[in-house]
């Protein structure tokens, strides 16, 4: 049977029925629902990036449940419904794209990031908050947060040179954290916090200015260091030990005869 998004509103219309709809629906609320939404968001990416178009379908579907769950929570509580997010969107996508529904015209993909950032930064002036880092999300990851806060704060020309600038800054900042363990500051404490976290936001920086998609990375390096542990641990078994039975020393060699 062919379904449409008229047919999802109503399941989900169902499913909140104060009367007849399922419990564990009917109990949630923004805040509850909110991480399964940024669960849902991942899981799309994470589909792409294995290119299994079959997992994407099936995603894409989780996280438009995600949406219209927001709308739903939004319509009973009479701040908006369905209908007026589709709207909002539309009309943002018309604004932001005079190039292509109007009559402005730009040459290249860059151009139109240019013109792309210039409406949205005109949007939140209009809004309030002329700041360059304004309208940056508190609810991003912090790694991604800190990217977008270097891009906006790169927009006004404050910015490292290039990537080498960046590695000496690395340097610096691992020398502060070196510093700090060297004077037996506590584990967790503000001040490790602190080295640590600048150490980590110009790792972004240096992610950034070499061309490396942040996320692409650690993706990558996550999925490296599952396959090689993984494979510590079936070698050591293999050979009658398990991993957890052996000292540091014989799981670096393990460690190292993996990556040979």
């Amino acid at each position: 049977m062919k379904r449409d998004i008229s047919d999802l509103l109503r399941i989900m219309a169902q499913l909140r029925d104060r009367e007849q709809g399922c419990p564990w629906d009917i109990e949630q609320d923004f805040a509850s629902i909110a991480p399964y939404t940024i669960e849902e968001a991942y899981e799309v990416a994470d589909a792409i990036d294995r290119g299994d178009f079959p997992a994407l379908r099936d995603e894409l579907g989780d996280l438009l449940l995600q949406v219209v769950f927001h709308a739903r929570m939004a319509e009973e509580a009479g701040h908006f419904d369905f209908g007026e997010v589709v709207a909002a969107i539309c009309d943002k996508m018309w604004r932001r794209h005079p190039h292509v529904f109007g009559e402005a015209s730009v040459p290249d993909a860059a151009a139109q990031t240019e013109l792309w950032e210039a409406i949205k930064r005109r949007e939140r002036g209009d809004a309030g908050d002329a700041s360059a880092l304004a309208g940056v999300a508190r609810g991003l990851p912090e790694w991604q947060r800190a990217l977008k806060l270097q891009l906006r704060a790169a927009h006004t020309g404050f910015d490292w040179p290039d990537a080498h600038a960046v590695l000496d800054k690395l340097r610096e900042e691992i020398g502060e954290v070196a510093a700090e363990v060297d004077a037996g500051e506590a584990p967790g404490s503000q001040r490790l916090l602190d080295e640590v976290g600048d150490l980590l936001f110009v790792a972004v920086n240096l992610a950034r200015k070499t061309g490396v998609d942040v996320s692409a990375a650690l993706r990558h390096a996550n999925r490296k260091f599952e396959r090689r542990f993984r494979a510590m641990e079936a070698l050591a078994d293999e050979e009658g030990r398990p991993l957890a039975e052996r000292s540091l020393e014989d799981q670096e060699a393990l460690w190292q005869r993996i990556k040979r």
